[in-house]
């Protein structure tokens, strides 16, 4: 038994962080719950309104101690305070200050008045209360009896609630307390002010307490009214008064009853759940205890290499300057010399001293061998002397001008001196990343961004629901939990490239970089669509033997050309009327005769027309061999039959493809054409091509509508069902579906009309040959089972 209650006490006391207010940081007192949920002490909320400058609230009178008597109160006084005579108002008046404000004739209508705004401490922000303030907050009544449990449980019968009724000094201890009338008793107080017979006698019975309550909570704004509803929408309980507001028209209102059962199932739900996985909880409870330890620990590390890195530049700016202040000895010396010997110099130029008196000395000499003699050196000694005082200048410059260190870099170096950042989180590139035969990724960091050693890659494969939707909440969570983050380690450069993909699966990627300060934070979340069949790798075929005046096709095999020549002009000056244009056909150098395949292309947006797609090899063999202009019924290469093979609508198609040109792509409507948002998401082939006058494709037409020439076409044939799709290699989001002939080999075809270039999607293996392979490791968390 005393084990039990110890257990119970230590479980109450490690609830006590739980029950303390926000504001006062003690256990709160008459909470009240603000529009964001959180509960603050009344008091608080009041004292923290008026400090923002708010007029001080009116409080509801609330017995807070014992000092209470029969004199200050009285057990028969009413629980709540008479209502004015403003608010003795009829039932319609009520209902209509639900519905808006009435006026009567000639009145003028007054400024609404501003909501108040409480600066909430746990959300960090300003909670709008409305136009009444704390009046429109209910009080958080479960929680007061949590704190009083609390209390009681803590206290263990160590406080004790006196009688507020016994006259002093014979006080009593209180055994009983009234909810009705807001009291403490003795037994035989309770007794007197409750006595048989009377309706006193059916007051509610509570333990004895100092801080009374209302029994139930009562709607804020219509007195008496019991709060019998709740708005799901606005969150808020309802009483009947309310839930006829305009405000509340059209909102999920549900009985009080419910919400309350719903609510009271997801808490017993969400708490078995962490109940389940205690060892969890301990493990990370472990980790974090291990992660502070390391923090001090490396925080110690970190304190001394800042000071070691601190010495060290003290000790090279010491080694620094003792240098500069030598080279700056030795120039000064230097000059200091060469100056010295200029003074002495001038100083032997004077009259009584040095070159001058030696000069007069020689001139006393009246031998003229021996002056010649010895008069040479001195004359040449003094036409020196008169050359330099002539040209006086100094021998070396005392300003020292070329001395001055220039530290402003270095000072700015030591102000912006911080510790070493993280990279910032990358920006991928989304023009240049796609999904082909491998997944090609590529990235970029900011221009403010530290730099990054190496980059880290995760992508996983998006779980969806076998139904069809994407999952959500809890399902969501365990499955991408069960797909599992993978990873490619040290990425060098700005580009990854990940194969070994699940086919038609949506993948979502994200980047980070790293350098000495860790990993940096990651890249927004990008999503590529896998193509939805094996890419098939194939050239364009130049062995039909091509129009050399008006097709080229590069050395690579892989880019085509048409350039209008001077046949064409010569064709169209034949027709005054309408233009006499011929297709020039090319196509792909493999035969697919089984299976699911899929290939890209880009078409230049300056093209006239182009026409990309597939067909039977012998009719496109035929078509070759027999070229016709463009302007005969009998050769449409949409529907790949002439006049004869039309009046047979059950067969297929020999040819499927789709128009673009002019920088727009042509989409007609067939059987199975469908809109999505707005937009044609996959159709089936006509058996005609729409008709283009003077070459302008129409935004709308009886037979289809155009579209903006997405960057890339992707063509999906499955030869099985005989069936071609044409998509927007970009996003993978289907433009056009149709039927073909699938009788033989089907080829790859590109049809060209007047001028225009095409490009085939080049294999992401191919372009990344050269790189050296990443470490690529898979990330597996542990999944827990959540229907525990």
């Amino acid at each position: 038994m005393m084990d039990a209650l110890v257990r119970i006490s230590s479980n109450m006391k490690s609830m006590e962080r739980e029950l303390h207010c926000p504001v006062c940081k003690e256990i709160v007192k008459q909470p009240v719950v603000l529009p964001c949920q959180h509960s603050v002490c009344l008091m608080c909320a009041s004292e923290v309104l008026v400090q923002n400058g708010y007029p001080p609230p009116e409080l509801p009178p609330e017995p807070n101690s014992p000092a209470s008597t029969p004199n200050t109160r009285s057990p028969h006084q009413a629980r709540r305070p008479m209502p004015s005579k403003a608010d003795h108002r009829p039932i319609d008046r009520v209902l209509r200050s639900g519905f808006g404000t009435y006026l009567s004739p000639g009145r003028r209508r007054k400024e609404p008045p501003h909501a108040m705004l409480f600066p909430c401490p746990p959300c960090g922000r300003e909670v709008e209360l409305g136009e009444k303030g704390l009046t429109d907050c209910l009080r958080n009544l479960t929680l007061e009896r949590i704190v009083e449990r609390y209390r009681h449980t803590v206290s263990l019968g160590s406080v004790a609630v006196m009688c507020q009724f016994c006259k002093p000094p014979q006080s009593l201890e209180a055994t009983k307390g009234c909810a009705d009338c807001r009291a403490s008793f003795c037994n035989e107080c309770f007794k007197l002010y409750h006595p048989w017979g009377t309706p006193r006698a059916q007051h509610e019975h509570v333990q004895p307490t100092l801080n009374f309550r209302p029994k139930v909570l009562s709607c804020p704004e219509h007195d008496q009214e019991r709060l019998h509803f709740y708005c799901r929408t606005c969150q808020r309980l309802l009483c009947p008064l309310c839930k006829l507001r305009r405000i509340h028209a059209g909102h999920k209102v549900a009985p009080v009853a419910q919400a309350y059962q719903t609510l009271k199932d997801k808490i017993t739900k969400e708490m078995n759940y962490v109940l389940a996985n205690q060892e969890t909880v301990l493990g990370q409870i472990t980790q974090l205890e291990s992660a502070i330890t390391q923090t001090e620990a490396n925080s110690v590390a970190a304190r001394e290499q800042l000071s070691q890195s601190v010495r060290d530049l003290t000790a090279l700016l010491a080694e620094r300057h003792a240098s500069l202040t030598e080279a700056l000895e030795r120039a000064r010396q230097k000059r200091g010399e060469a100056l010295a010997g200029q003074v002495a110099e001038r100083r032997s130029l004077l009259e009584h001293a040095g070159l001058m008196a030696l000069s007069q000395e020689l001139l006393k000499e009246t031998d003229p061998p021996c002056f010649v003699q010895a008069a040479r050196q001195t004359h040449s000694r003094l036409s020196t002397s008169i050359e330099r005082l002539q040209c006086f200048s100094l021998a070396a410059d005392p300003s020292f001008r070329h001395f001055q260190l220039d530290v402003s870099k270095e000072l700015k170096l030591l102000t912006d001196l911080q510790f070493i950042q993280a990279p910032l989180a990358p920006v991928i590139d989304t023009q240049k990343t796609l999904a082909y035969d491998q997944l090609f990724l590529c990235w970029r960091l900011p221009q403010e961004s530290a730099p990054a050693w190496h980059f880290s890659v995760e992508f996983r494969r998006r779980g969806v629901v076998p139904g069809g939707g994407a999952r959500g909440g809890i399902q969501g969570r365990l499955a991408a939990a069960r797909w599992g983050w993978q990873r490619l380690e040290e990425v060098g450069g700005t580009s990854a490239v990940i194969d070994r993909l699940e086919m038609d699966s949506v993948y979502v990627l994200r980047v980070r970089g790293c350098n000495k300060a860790g990993f940096g934070e990651y890249s927004e979340e990008v999503y590529l669509h896998t193509p939805p069949a094996p890419v098939l790798n194939f050239y364009l075929d130049s062995r039909w033997g091509l129009h050399a005046d008006r097709l080229v096709v590069s050395k690579e095999q892989r880019c085509a050309r048409s350039v209008p020549g001077l046949s064409l002009l010569q064709a169209a000056d034949l027709a005054l009327t309408s233009c006499h244009l011929t297709a020039d056909l090319l196509v792909g150098d493999v035969a697919i005769t089984q299976g699911r395949h899929y290939w890209a292309c880009s078409v230049e947006p300056g093209s006239y027309l182009v026409k990309v797609g597939v067909g039977l090899e012998a009719k496109l063999q035929e078509w070759f061999h027999l070229p016709q202009d463009m302007a005969s019924p009998r050769y449409d290469p949409d529907s790949g039959h002439d006049s004869g093979a039309e009046d047979s609508l059950d067969s297929p198609p020999p040819f499927s493809f789709l128009t673009m040109g002019m920088g727009k792509i042509f989409l007609p409507h067939g059987p199975n054409h469908h809109n999505n948002h707005g937009c044609p998401a996959n159709g089936t082939s006509p058996r005609r091509s729409p008709t283009i006058s003077n070459g302008n494709i129409p935004a709308s037409s009886p037979t289809g509508l155009t579209y903006p020439l997405p960057p890339r076409l992707g063509v999906c044939l499955d030869f099985e069902k005989g069936r071609v799709t044409f998509y927007d290699a970009h996003s993978l989001r289907p433009l056009w579906e149709g039927p073909v002939d699938c009788s033989g080999p089907v080829c790859p075809a590109f049809c060209f009309i007047g001028g225009g270039a095409l490009q085939l999607q080049e294999l992401v293996a191919n372009r990344m040959a050269d790189q050296t392979p990443v470490r690529r490791v898979t990330i597996q968390p542990r999944v827990t089972n959540l229907n525990n």
